[in-house]
């Protein structure tokens, strides 16, 4: 079943507000039963805060790329997957399209590391709250560096999970760039995947 809603927000004018990065790990003060709000609504109310106008689609759960595609209606292309790695000692988010592969070599080059890795499924839940497939490409919510490869600006909608496995986010990349200003380079292999 699938279920189209639009966001509130317009279409913004000028910079981003500033984010406020809201705590990812429940604080002692919400352990008496109040709830953290979740991923997608700390996205949601980001996106609204700054005006963006997005489309929120509710599905049937996915877990690859391809099937996020298909039950969007969309292009693999078009997808922008979220992917944490560890460079040397740090934690980093990159944004790649849907249909291609980190290009580990070239990001490591990038950024003069000599270790790359990508993390661990516990790792991802520690930083995130949220496992593997259901990362939206906003590393600023998880006080992460986000690093976004140039080729995904050659889609003008871009769509991904909103931290949850049924529920995507369809928005321009213009409006992307603008609110979450990644820094940009090449960190995908040159070739769509054949997956």
């Amino acid at each position: 079943m699938l279920r189209l809603v639009v966001g509130r927000g317009t279409r913004g004018q000028g910079p981003a507000v500033p984010i406020d990065l809201l705590p990812t790990r429940l604080p002692s003060s919400l352990a008496s039963g109040e709830k953290m709000p979740s991923v997608f609504n700390r996205l949601s109310e980001l996106l609204q805060r700054n005006d963006v106008q997005f489309n929120e689609l509710r599905h049937e759960p996915v877990f690859t790329s391809q099937e996020a595609a298909q039950v969007r209606g969309t292009s693999l292309a078009s997808g922008a997957k979220a992917l944490i790695c560890k460079l040397d000692d740090r934690f980093v988010m990159f944004v790649l399209p849907a249909d291609r592969k980190l290009d580990s070599k070239a990001a490591r080059k990038w950024f003069k590391a000599r270790n790359m890795r990508f993390a661990s499924p516990e790792e991802v839940l520690e930083m995130t709250g949220l496992k593997p497939g259901s990362i939206p490409p906003f590393g600023s919510l998880f006080k992460l560096k986000t690093y976004c490869d140039e080729c995904l600006g050659e889609e003008s909608v871009i769509n991904f999970n909103a931290g949850d496995h049924a529920i995507s986010i369809s928005m321009t990349f213009a409006e992307y760039m603008r609110v979450e200003s990644p820094q940009t380079g090449v960190f995908a292999n040159s070739l769509p995947n054949d997956e």
